[in-house]
């Protein structure tokens, strides 16, 4: 099993953070390799259990799975359920913390996964630099601009 973690401090208050996350169908609006997402058989998104389907611009079909969301805690988690990527049995967790010093937010995620012989330093990479700090810079740049126009105002 392969553990793939990366954090990050997004120069904004927790609450704008976790409210473009929280939307579990939401990655397309953010997340630069996500074309377009959709929740099967009309479920809300935020209902543990829901299925989002979505297309990556390669045009890659994926299924996941969200398995736990707390709005307490600012965190949640899903796996993969389809993919053509080989990264086998994957679950991810995401957790927002609150950073006081400046009203900042710390964001961890946590990848597990599996990978066929010959290939971990590859999935290694995508996983770490293609999906999870790539997702990092686009929320800083969406939320942190945001509070930044906030505090012009």
């Amino acid at each position: 099993m392969v553990k793939v973690v990366n954090s990050t401090v997004i120069r904004a208050p927790i609450d704008a953070v976790w409210h473009v996350l929280r939307d579990f169908n939401g990655h397309d609006r953010w997340h630069p390799a996500v074309d377009i997402s959709q929740i099967e058989r009309g479920r809300r998104s935020d209902m543990v259990g829901c299925v989002r389907s979505f297309k990556l611009a390669d045009g890659s079909a994926l299924r996941e799975q969200l398995l736990a969301l707390s709005d307490s805690q600012t965190s949640f988690s899903y796996c993969l359920l389809d993919t053509p990527v080989p990264l086998l049995n994957y679950v991810a967790h995401v957790e927002l913390i609150p950073v006081t010093d400046g009203d900042r937010t710390f964001w961890r995620w946590q990848a597990e996964f599996s990978t066929p012989r010959g290939m971990q330093d590859e999935l290694v990479d995508l996983v770490g630099n293609g999906i999870q700090i790539a997702g990092f810079e686009a929320i800083r740049e969406i939320t942190e601009g945001a509070a930044q126009a906030a505090n012009l105002s």
